[in-house]
């Protein structure tokens, strides 16, 4: 199951991802990303994936897609998370 909440901060909009980001609940972000996008164009948008405990390929394909068409911060505290924005990240810079 994934938990998707959207928030206004300071900052700007808050994405924040909790459970497990795989298959049908990467597809609903997809969804919940592609409704919102126009909305939070030109906002700073951070993606919390502090609570995240599982992502699979599709789950890293929609960030990658996040964080490429919004610049969005990807937020990771967990030596685990980290290691997924690594992955997301070098997976950009080879596309």
């Amino acid at each position: 199951m994934l938990k998707i909440t959207i928030r206004e901060t300071d900052e700007g909009q808050t994405i924040s991802l909790e459970g497990r980001v795989v298959g049908a609940w990467a597809a609903e972000l997809k969804r919940v990303w592609t409704a919102k996008a126009a909305e939070l164009a030109g906002q700073g948008v951070s993606l919390d994936m502090r609570e995240v405990t599982y992502m699979d390929e599709d789950g890293k394909q929609v960030l990658r897609q996040i964080e490429n068409e919004s610049g969005a911060q990807l937020i990771a505290t967990t030596p685990w998370t980290r290691q997924l924005v690594a992955q997301i990240r070098d997976t950009n810079t080879h596309d």
